[in-house]
């Protein structure tokens, strides 16, 4: 029995199908069937039931496979108090981060990253916060980069920056000639909002007092904060943006930016990991270059903010 063969009990487990657990894995199907195989002859019990469509596993399989988590879990656990133990920079480092962080933060310092530490295999997902905190529950991530909410005691919680909501205006909206937007100015205006679960919808629905809004024919959802602005550069209705996507905007799109009103809603980002997370000296590297690489200002919370 090796850690590769439950490495590849748990991918099976996960997608359900064979060749695309082995693509997960980067093998052959051939490679990870074989290995299966040889595993299950060597425990004398069958893990999969193959005649099932999708391929799901027998009632000895499901132990197997609890066990098999538990027990490379454990492993790694291992090689990162070692990796500690040397202030080592190195090894698999996975990392979980909103979809609407990812565009704005993740070049600012993940190339620099890359070239800084060579002996560093960041693997980055994105996912929503739920997402972010069952996977690191379930160990299949090592950190995760969010907004602070509440629901996060469990988990360890290192601050980033604070981040402040903008009104990305298009020029057919009546807010367009405002210097300043009021959330009592929502009111009414077609609204390009995230789908539900995404906290930064809810943050900001809470902020504004828009209820009304969830159930609008105002109100769409289609789920991509790039796709709500090209529908207000198009010239139709209101959405919001980060203040790091503002940074990326060039001087025409930069013409619908209208900042809120004091108090201004903001977010603040943190990076959260498990309270047993070994590797506390990566961890700092990593969220000193992260800071490093945004505006000095979005690292404290200014007195015209206020978190949402």
């Amino acid at each position: 029995m090796t850690l590769q063969q439950l490495e590849y009990i748990i991918a099976v487990d996960e997608c359900r199908h064979f060749a695309r657990a082995a693509e997960q894995c980067r093998v052959t199907q051939p490679t990870l069937s074989a290995m299966i195989q040889k595993l299950e002859d060597e425990l004398g019990a069958r893990i999969f039931d193959r005649n099932r469509q999708p391929i799901a596993p027998t009632a000895v399989g499901e132990l197997v496979i609890k066990q098999a988590r538990e027990t490379l879990r454990q492993s790694k656990t291992i090689q990162e108090v070692v990796f500690e133990e040397k202030a080592s920079l190195g090894g698999v480092f996975r990392l979980g981060i909103l979809p609407t962080i990812a565009p704005y933060l993740l070049p600012r310092f993940f190339p620099q990253l890359m070239s800084k530490y060579k002996g560093l295999d960041i693997q980055v997902a994105e996912m929503k916060t739920k997402d972010i905190k069952q996977a690191l529950i379930d160990g299949k991530i090592d950190a995760g980069i969010l907004a602070q909410i509440d629901g996060l005691d469990d988990y360890y919680q290192t601050p980033l920056l604070y981040e402040q909501y903008f009104a990305y205006v298009s020029q057919g909206s009546g807010l367009f000639d405002n210097k300043l937007v009021r959330t009592s100015d929502l009111a009414g205006e077609q609204l390009w909002l995230l789908d539900e679960g995404h906290c930064f919808r809810d943050q900001l629905l809470r902020f504004c007092q828009l209820k009304s809004a969830q159930v609008s024919q105002l109100a769409y959802r289609l789920g991509s904060m790039e796709t709500f602005m090209r529908m207000v550069e198009s010239g139709k209705g209101v959405t919001f943006i980060p203040e790091l996507a503002v940074e990326q905007l060039g001087e025409s799109q930069k013409q619908l930016v209208r900042p809120f009103a004091i108090p201004v809603p903001t977010r603040q980002l943190v990076m959260i990991t498990n309270k047993t997370f070994i590797r506390e000296t990566l961890l700092k590297a990593l969220v000193n270059d992260i800071q490093k690489c945004v505006p000095k200002g979005m690292l404290s919370l200014k007195g015209t903010q206020k978190l949402v």
